[in-house]
């Protein structure tokens, strides 16, 4: 019997924040998602580990920095905490694909292979949450279940749905 954890990984814009169709690295521009909080807190109280893994591409093209987003996902776990929640990790790639190919960005798996090592993650016990193909092909190169959703869409009813089928 494995005694890896078990976690649920989720895409940033679109699943937790809005997605606006432009990138999002202002504080004004961030908006949690309505049910987000409540579907996190019943995921940890099921047992999972929470990680966010996003694609970042504004720091490549040189719109924003990486402290405008390490600003962001602090004022994020800040948030979260105060519905006690704890994100166990946010992990990102800076890279945009016009300046060379990287393993970090989505659809490649590095990060979410990185943050199982870390975090003694069993993949196949793990669920991985996107709102676009790049974010199932990512969770299917390293052996994570992955959950389609549409972009802002309701996160509640999906981690329930999870939760009923670990």
């Amino acid at each position: 019997m494995s005694t890896a954890c078990k976690a649920l990984f989720l895409d940033r814009d679109g699943v937790i924040n809005r997605e606006r169709g432009a990138h999002t690295w202002t504080v004004e521009d961030f908006e949690v998602l309505p049910t987000v909080e409540e579907a996190l807190v019943e995921a940890r109280m099921a047992g999972y580990r929470l990680v966010v893994i996003t694609n970042q591409s504004g720091i490549g093209l040189g719109l924003y920095g990486n402290a405008e987003v390490e600003r962001l996902h602090g004022l994020l776990a800040e948030r979260l905490a105060r519905s006690d929640v704890h994100v166990d990790d946010i992990l990102y790639c800076p890279h945009h694909p016009s300046k060379g190919r990287c393993l970090c960005r989505k659809p490649g798996g590095l990060l979410l292979e990185k943050a199982m090592a870390r975090h003694g993650i069993s993949p196949s016990r793990s669920w991985f949450i996107g709102d676009r193909e790049r974010d199932m092909e990512a969770a299917g190169s390293v052996g994570v279940r992955g959950m389609l959703i549409a972009s802002n869409d309701d996160l509640l009813p999906v981690v329930r749905k999870i939760l009923n089928n670990p």
